[in-house]
C-alpha cells in the first residue's frame, strides 16, 4: 500500500496550554478515530508524530520530563507503523520522516492530528512541496481559538476554513474522512 495515515500531535500536551479548550474535543476525536479505524481496516501504515521541544522540565508540557508527551486521552488506541519526534512545525524536518515514507513506497499522505494551521498545515504544504500526494483531513484536525493583532478572536472554525481554503488545489485535496479512506493509490 503506498497511501499512509499521518496523526500528528495528537498528544496531551495541548491540554496543558493556556489556549486549549475541550469545546472542539469530541468532534475531533470522533473524525481522528475514524481515520485511524478506517485506515487499521484498511492495513494503511499508521504513522505518529510526536512534539518534543523546550527544556526537559516537569513545568514544559511539551517535554518528555512531563509526562505529557503521550497519545490524548480518547484517542483510538493504535500500533504505530512508525513514530517520530519533532521539534519543528513540519513533521518533515530533521526526524527521518521523509526518508522513512520513501523507503516504504509512500506516495500519498492523509494529514490529520492537532493543531490545523500549525503543524498540520504546515507538514501539508511541505509534503507537497516534496512531491507527495496530500489529503487534509480538516475534521480531523484540532486548533484553538486565537487573538488576532488587533485584539479580535479569531474562532478555531474560523482557522480550519482558512487552512481548507489556502491548502485546497495547491498543496492537498480537502475532504472527509469517508473520502480520504476511500482512494489508497
Amino acid at each position: 500500500m503506498n497511501t499512509c495515515l499521518l496523526v500528528i500531535d495528537a498528544q496531551a500536551s495541548f491540554q496543558h496550554r493556556p489556549y486549549s479548550s475541550e469545546r472542539d474535543m469530541p468532534a475531533y476525536l470522533a473524525a481522528q478515530n475514524a481515520l485511524i479505524h478506517g485506515a487499521q481496516s484498511a492495513g494503511m501504515p499508521i504513522v505518529r508524530i510526536l512534539h518534543v521541544d523546550g527544556p526537559n522540565e516537569t513545568g514544559n508540557p511539551f517535554a518528555t520530563a512531563s509526562g505529557h508527551v503521550r497519545p490524548i486521552d480518547g484517542l483510538a488506541d493504535f500500533q504505530a507503523t512508525a513514530t517520530f519526534q519533532k521539534s519543528r512545525h513540519s513533521a518533515l524536518v530533521g526526524t527521518g520522516l521523509d526518508v522513512w515514507l520513501t523507503r516504504q513506497g509512500i506516495r500519498r499522505l492523509i494529514v490529520s492530528g492537532i493543531r490545523t494551521e500549525q503543524c498540520c498545515e504546515t507538514t501539508a504544504r511541505h509534503a507537497s512541496d516534496l512531491g507527495w500526494t496530500v489529503d487534509y483531513v480538516v475534521d480531523a484536525t484540532l486548533t484553538f481559538d486565537m487573538q488576532q493583532p488587533d485584539g479580535k478572536t479569531l474562532s478555531a472554525h474560523d482557522i480550519k476554513m482558512r487552512t481548507a481554503t489556502v491548502l485546497q488545489d495547491r498543496f492537498a485535496r480537502i475532504c472527509p474522512v469517508e473520502q480520504a479512506l476511500e482512494t489508497r493509490t
